[in-house]
């Protein structure tokens, strides 16, 4: 899918949101953020100096992103499920502020809760992201 820079500039921002929600950065977020940064076009010291930076910047207004598409939100929603659970633990605060990106880009709560389900559910969360298949034009 082809995106604007726009949108990746929010789709990286999201997840550097999502990130600090349990107020804690591990490596395994660290290298899914990376690789997200890589494949929207990011410089590698730009994406480093944001994930250093994203805990004690209190500066960074918190609201979810909105996207140019419904389809582009719930890949985002997708990918952020992938990254808040690559701790092992799914954080209520990480849940709810998933919750306010699907409400700002008018998704159903039930399609959040089956996305939330079916993540749980399954034993390797595996290594694909939704941004994997993105462009930025």
């Amino acid at each position: 899918m082809k995106i604007s820079m726009i949108d990746a500039g929010k789709y990286f921002k999201g997840l550097l949101l999502l990130i600090r929600k349990d107020h804690k950065v591990t490596e395994t977020e660290i290298a899914l953020i990376a690789r997200v940064g890589k494949q929207l076009g990011f410089e590698k010291e730009f994406c480093d100096t944001a994930v250093q930076e994203i805990l004690k910047n209190r500066y960074i207004e918190d609201s979810p992103p909105e996207f140019s598409s419904k389809e582009l939100a719930m890949m985002f929603i997708r990918d952020g499920l992938v990254v808040a659970l690559s701790d092992k633990h799914f954080d209520h605060k990480e849940e709810k502020w998933l919750k306010s990106v699907a409400d700002k880009n008018g998704i159903d709560t039930s399609w959040l809760r089956k996305e939330i389900k079916n993540t749980l559910d399954r034993e390797d969360i595996g290594t694909h992201l939704e941004a994997d298949d993105l462009t930025v034009e």
